[in-house]
């Protein structure tokens, strides 16, 4: 077996990923921050078209007292946050058929679910508790080979529920009173998007942990919308940079010993604020264009 040289940053960039290679957990950790990425930068787009962010953000807070219950009964807490999400989702789905009056339904299961967390830790005694602490900021460098593999599985799940829920959801976000006067299942396709959303959260939070979800789920999703109308190219965008935060992310935590979650949150926050400042200052040159051109027709 070979053993990775221990060597620090150079600018030779090509050196520098080739040493970064070498190490098995920070292969599984981009595997896993890739696969993520996608999924969360696609349902994050519609996340951020139905106003449902809080819920996204809600779903980590639910996973946690999941996982904080599978410690409890000895399971690994990947497994307890799956399973919280996903009962949260359907529970939200259920008390909220429309998305407009979602609000209260998502702050009454997520107080009940932090309560049921908080029981749950006190209940556990065991070390084995701080691998619940660690959802709370992210763990990507410590993800196994077998959470690799429950991640492609799952990444591959979301990608294809999301291409047959595609057309009839982007209808139903955009117009939901439209949608629902020509007769589309509302109450079907919220469950189904909940669920949706509460897998792509549950396996953020492992890249970003539970306190910084939206770094994944929504910000590179609502600068995407700064950059092109069309649905498509959102999506793209927005997959687009959540995999340029994560990997930049990976590559700069790991030659600086900071933790991934800072830097992927950092980078993400980052480029929202420059797609904002060009959207404004492409606003300013069109302002600008057209009163010269008034000015001379005046003339």
């Amino acid at each position: 077996m070979s053993v990775c040289p221990i060597q620090g940053f150079s600018l030779n960039v090509v050196s520098d990923l080739q040493n970064m290679w070498c190490f098995e957990f920070m292969q599984h950790a981009a595997e896993a921050g890739t696969i993520t990425a996608i999924i969360a930068g696609i349902t994050g787009y519609f996340v951020v078209l139905r106003r449902s962010a809080f819920t996204a953000h809600a779903f980590s807070e639910i996973g946690f007292a999941g996982a904080a219950g599978a410690v409890v009964l000895g399971v690994a807490p990947l497994a307890g946050l799956l399973a919280g999400s996903i009962l949260g989702g359907i529970s939200i789905a259920i008390l909220g058929r429309r998305v407009s009056n979602r609000d209260t339904q998502v702050g009454i299961v997520l107080a009940f679910s932090l309560g049921l967390g908080l029981l749950f830790i006190n209940l556990y005694r065991g070390g084995y508790a701080t691998a619940t602490y660690s959802i709370l900021f992210g763990e990507i460098i410590g993800v196994s080979s077998w959470e690799v593999t429950l991640t492609e599985v799952a990444g591959i799940c979301v990608v294809a529920a999301m291409a047959v829920l595609y057309r009839p959801l982007l209808f139903a976000s955009l117009d939901e009173d439209v949608a629902e006067a020509k007769g589309m299942p509302m109450l079907f396709l919220g469950t189904a998007f909940m669920l949706v959303v509460a897998v792509s959260v549950s396996f953020a939070v492992q890249v970003t942990g539970v306190l910084l979800i939206f770094s994944l789920m929504v910000t590179p999703a609502a600068a995407a919308q700064y950059l092109s109308k069309r649905p498509s190219h959102v999506i793209a965008f927005s997959v687009a940079l959540a995999l340029l935060a994560t990997w930049v992310g990976l590559f700069v935590s790991f030659y600086t010993n900071y933790p991934v979650s800072f830097f992927i949150t950092g980078l993400a926050f980052g480029a929202y604020i420059v797609v904002r400042l060009a959207r404004w200052a492409s606003k300013q040159g069109a302002l600008s264009a057209r009163s010269s051109s008034e000015q001379r027709q005046g003339a």
